[in-house]
């Protein structure tokens, strides 16, 4: 295991569950699949580092391909790596192996590394924790904000109180095999609709040929990694 890192005040932190079996892959790696002229991986680290996410720990057997080199012109954030145990244990077992590289933070995003639109779902998560820090600040704070989508949590797309979800973690017995939504669904959550999809993630190869094609005709406005040349957990 890693050395915890080091947090500037205010900053926001990542960890990232990249630690599945991929069976419907037949075991290849979702986060390193071709998208959009890069990986899921490497437009979750730009994400990061254009909204100075830090420190970032991965929990899952660390990677050394060409598909994880950084995006050209990208600020990249560096990554500490971690397993859970054991391995293949599920997210909140992936959880419970990041946590203590997390000392000193307050909050930090918890995302799946296989998101289609990275780029979108750290920004929206970012505002919403500096907004809910600010002057401006709800009367009520909570310990969690996740998005929400066709009314289902997204709970490996959202940003938690790391004490809080330490807190949390004293009550599961057996981390390996819990369900995110036991960890995480008795905290005080605000929730953020996804009337867009960005939180769409690659679960299957249907999945991965459908975000393919998204990002071959992006919107406008949407997904600053995609290239015009060119989705459980």
């Amino acid at each position: 295991m890693g050395a915890a890192l080091s947090t500037p005040v205010g900053a926001v932190a990542a960890l990232v569950l990249v630690g599945g079996r991929a069976r419907r892959f037949d075991g290849a790696a979702k986060p390193l699949q071709e998208l959009g002229g890069s990986t899921p991986w490497q437009r979750t680290l730009a994400a990061f580092g254009e909204r100075g996410v830090a420190p970032v720990v991965a929990v899952g057997a660390a990677w050394d391909t060409d598909e994880t080199a950084p995006m050209a012109g990208a600020a990249n954030a560096p990554v500490i790596w971690v397993r859970e145990d054991p391995p293949y244990g599920g997210p909140v077992a992936a959880i419970a192996a990041g946590l203590p590289l997390l000392a000193g933070v307050e909050w930090a995003l918890l995302l799946a590394g296989d998101l289609v639109h990275p780029a979108d779902v750290v920004r929206t998560l970012c505002d919403a924790v500096r907004a809910d820090e600010g002057e401006n600040a709800a009367p009520d704070p909570v310990d969690a904000i996740v998005f929400r989508a066709d009314d289902r949590a997204q709970w490996l797309a959202g940003a938690y109180r790391v004490a809080a979800v330490r807190a949390a973690l004293t009550a599961i017995v057996e981390p390996s095999g819990a369900a995110a939504r036991e960890l995480l669904g008795g905290l005080p959550t605000r929730w953020i609709p996804d009337e867009d999809g960005i939180t769409a993630d690659i679960d299957t190869p249907a999945d991965l040929e459908r975000a393919r094609a998204v990002l071959a005709d992006p919107p406008a406005t949407h997904d600053p990694y995609a290239h015009h040349d060119e989705e459980s957990r």
